[in-house]
């Protein structure tokens, strides 16, 4: 089966080429990606995708030294490969962080009440408990902030912190079942 040209560009040519390339130096090709990662399965993957990038741009006949291009040439689809991974879990993280703070699936009226209720507890809170108490609660909850954190701005240990919380909370608890 004879692969399409596009724009004059014979592809069964490039592939035919490019199987003869790895035919010669493929356990050379596998050894130098072998050197660079830590599993097989990556491995395995960069020598399939070093096979494409060798059909979608060929090395050139000039080549002196074909060992001395395909090293350089599987370095640089490494890097690249690197980059691209780098670049999609940034933009997957991106995505995650824009949905984790996404309140009420996207309903700006939901949301809207939602951040209302919210500042009146915290205003709730602030008026009831103890300054300590307070603020260790605002800060762990509303500043999402760590124990240690916490501990850290109130110039306290974590235990205390701990205790600041579990009384201030279980305060509110018994507040709102009062009413």
């Amino acid at each position: 089966m004879a692969l399409p040209n596009v724009n004059g560009y014979s592809l069964t040519k490039e592939v035919e080429r490019t199987s003869r390339v790895f035919a010669e130096h493929g356990n050379f090709i596998y050894a130098v990606i072998r050197s660079k990662v830590k599993e097989d399965t990556q491995a395995d993957d960069l020598f399939q995708d070093f096979f494409l990038s060798l059909v979608s741009k060929p090395p050139p006949a000039s080549v002196k030294n074909l060992k001395s291009y395909l090293y350089r040439a599987i370095t640089n689809d490494m890097v690249d490969a690197a980059r691209r991974l780098q670049n999609y879990q940034a933009r997957m993280h991106k995505y995650a962080e824009r949905l984790r703070y996404t309140p009420c699936n996207g309903d700006p009226e939901k949301a809207l009440i939602s951040t209302e209720e919210m500042n009146r507890t915290f205003e709730l809170i602030e008026k009831r408990l103890r300054h300590s108490e307070a603020e260790a609660i605002i800060l762990r909850y509303k500043d999402n902030s760590s124990i240690k954190e916490v501990a850290e701005k109130m110039g306290v240990d974590s235990r205390s912190v701990t205790k600041y919380i579990y009384k201030g909370l279980k305060k509110i608890r018994q507040f709102l079942t009062i009413k």
